[in-house]
């Protein structure tokens, strides 16, 4: 009885040393892409929410506001695409030079005819962007992002998305430019934005 009851303990402490290690790992990647030391290029081949194949080369020569997610998020998702949208008006005639896209992290649920009706809700131009799991996998292995399926029995499907929720930035030629965390204000990033705009 004592060996496993030792057993259990040292499972449940390498499973809280796993938790630990993964959580400081996606920190550590969120801060270099915060502060630029990644340096990457936008590279993705997915299917948007009409049915179309799209790579980063559709928006080369416009700046790119990508958020990554899932339409069955109940609060970070479209708490960040309405800032978005909020962003995208404020532009005004300079809008059609950004595209903000939102890449799902879902791709079991997330079909381009779910990310259809989900982003009915947001009128901002934003393109739903899904792909299979493999494409997924490579996407966020580009964009140096988290994301992890988490058991829930309320959730819709059984199971929640973990992810990474900083906005990211690309510039025209596809090349990160910064990001903001989750929460920052709408205001804030269009100041942000209209500066890189302009230099």
């Amino acid at each position: 009885m004592r060996t496993v009851r030792t057993v259990a303990w040292v499972l449940v402490g390498i499973a809280a040393f796993a938790l630990v290690w993964l959580l400081l790992w996606a920190d550590y990647r969120a801060a270099q892409v915060e502060d630029g030391s990644l340096g990457f290029q936008a590279v993705f081949e997915l299917t948007d929410h009409q049915g179309m194949i799209r790579t980063q080369e559709d928006f080369a020569g416009r700046w790119m506001l990508v958020f990554f997610g899932f339409a069955n998020c109940p609060d970070v998702c479209p708490t960040t695409l309405a800032e978005i949208a909020a962003v995208m008006d404020g532009l005004g005639e300079d809008a059609p030079m950004v595209q903000p896209l939102f890449i799902s992290v879902d791709p079991e649920r997330d079909t381009p005819a779910a990310m259809a009706d989900f982003m009915q809700a947001f009128d901002a131009g934003i393109v739903g962007l899904t792909g299979t799991p493999e494409q997924t996998d490579r996407t966020g292995d580009s964009f140096h992002i988290y994301f992890e399926k988490v058991e829930q029995a309320a959730a819709p499907g059984g199971y929640t998305m973990s992810h990474s929720s900083q906005l990211f930035l690309f510039g025209p030629d596809g090349a990160y430019v910064k990001s903001w965390t989750y929460g920052t204000p709408a205001e804030d990033i269009l100041a942000d934005l209209k500066q890189k705009m302009s230099s």
